[in-house]
């Protein structure tokens, strides 16, 4: 019974010593992660398009083209039956030059 008691008593101090020792604080984090934190992350504005120039001379070329594509269609559509293919390929035509145009004066 002495021995119970004794042994008792060593777990209880044991215990006791424990709870009193300061506990050694490990971290969870990883060295590599300890490292980058270390280092305050800074970002920069990502950089624009860069700004386009105009070629005026081109841009009045291809309204020129359009303008001319335009006036030609309606009397191809009173031929639409014979000319098909001429009319389908000159609003092809229009379609990209407009498309190229307004990509140019709208980025």
């Amino acid at each position: 019974m002495n021995a119970r008691r004794y042994f008792s008593f060593l777990l209880g101090v044991s215990f006791l010593s424990s709870l009193a020792a300061p506990q050694q604080e490990h971290s969870t984090e990883t060295p590599g992660k300890l490292e980058i934190s270390k280092h305050p992350l800074t970002l920069e504005r990502p950089a624009g398009p860069a700004p386009q120039t105009l070629d005026p001379a081109k841009l009045r070329a291809e309204a020129n083209e359009l303008v001319k594509l335009a006036r030609s269609l309606p009397p191809d559509i009173n031929q639409v039956a014979q000319r098909k293919k001429d009319i389908a390929d000159k609003l092809k035509r229009m379609e990209k030059l407009s498309k190229h145009m307004r990509g140019e004066l709208v980025p």
